[in-house]
């Protein structure tokens, strides 16, 4: 079945030549700074659409947002569009979840302050009383059990870690279904009862009206004070004061962030923008990444392939996959 595709060029960075490679020629894809004229196409690809995207084609049946985490100025945006449906990709599942082992890694052993003292010539950290836990035989709770969750819960399960899991849809006492991880998995209102007996806590769920500042001073108040937080989620997702205290403060162990709570606002900017309103850079018991996860190239072939995938199912009359529900912003 014929499909005509959009992709506005100065938002969208896609390799246009690649995806058309992976589609059959059925599927017409349209890369331009403006729409086409006649404006006639069905799928718009676009993480940061506005309405005159939405409006142009009458025959605007779907956006496809071309990486993962759909902005919420979108799905906002999209919700005065009920017959245009909203996808995102999720290609990102695997590097996402190595980051944050890496990141739950090289913060629970202080990693980067010790090569950065070993660079030094200074070996005296390795006799004197270390900050570092062992992992195996600890718990691992895991905020935000989808994809993502599932595949740090399995390499925490390597590691010998007990693997909790917090989803939206849980029922409490439900079984954990077979090959799972997890040793159990919880709805969200089991939060504050997990908190006490997390070790390690990961963050991996979306920004939405429901998320934002979920973790709060309390929530980390309630961690153990050898617990160590690891965020691949959002940052908004657990608030940036109370998070800054807490591990100045020593409340908690460590924590390895990727997700931030200032971005760069153009490429200019890209060379001296501080993440946060706060100096986490001078605290030696925060692994700072610069939201990574999934955003590499060397993903870049699992993205067009996921893309490629969703174009491919849209033109076979398929649903497409990565459906975002607009009222839940996920």
């Amino acid at each position: 079945m014929a499909l005509k595709v959009y992709i506005p060029t100065q938002q969208t960075h896609l390799s246009v030549d690649e995806l058309r490679s992976l589609l059959p020629p059925s599927i017409t894809i349209i890369a331009a700074d403006s729409p086409p004229d006649p404006a006639d196409y069905e799928i718009l690809v676009s993480g940061f659409p506005d309405s005159a995207l939405l409006e142009a084609s009458p025959r605007l049946r779907a956006v496809i947002v071309p990486f993962a985490g759909t902005p919420k100025e979108t799905i906002e945006l999209l919700r005065d569009y009920p017959h245009i449906s909203l996808h995102s990709s999720h290609y990102n599942v695997a590097p996402t979840a190595e980051l944050a082992i890496g990141l739950m890694l090289a913060a629970a052993k202080f990693i980067v302050p010790l090569d950065r003292e070993l660079r030094n010539n200074d070996w005296r950290s390795r006799y004197g009383k270390t900050r570092t836990i062992i992992l195996a035989g600890r718990t691992a709770t895991i905020l935000g059990y989808g994809r993502i969750g599932k595949r740090i819960g399995l390499a925490c399960k390597a590691l010998g870690l007990r693997v909790l899991g917090i989803r939206r849809h849980a029922h409490a006492g439900a079984p954990v279904p077979e090959g799972d991880p997890a040793d159990a998995i919880y709805p969200p209102s089991a939060l504050d009862s997990l908190l006490p007996q997390s070790d390690v806590l990961f963050i991996a769920v979306p920004l939405t009206a429901e998320t934002e500042g979920l973790i709060g001073a309390d929530e980390l108040a309630k961690l153990p004070r050898h617990a160590v937080l690891v965020n691949v989620g959002r940052g908004g997702v657990v608030d940036e004061a109370a998070l800054y205290h807490a591990l100045r403060d020593q409340q908690i162990l460590a924590a390895g962030i990727d997700v931030w709570y200032q971005y760069p606002a153009s490429e200019a900017d890209r060379a001296n923008t501080p993440p946060s309103r706060y100096p986490f850079h001078q605290l030696d018991n925060v692994v700072m990444s610069p939201h990574r996860g999934g955003w590499l190239s060397a993903a870049e072939p699992d993205r067009l392939a996921e893309v490629a995938a969703m174009l491919q199912a849209a033109a076979e009359g398929k649903p497409i996959p990565g459906e975002v529900d607009k009222t839940l912003g996920y």
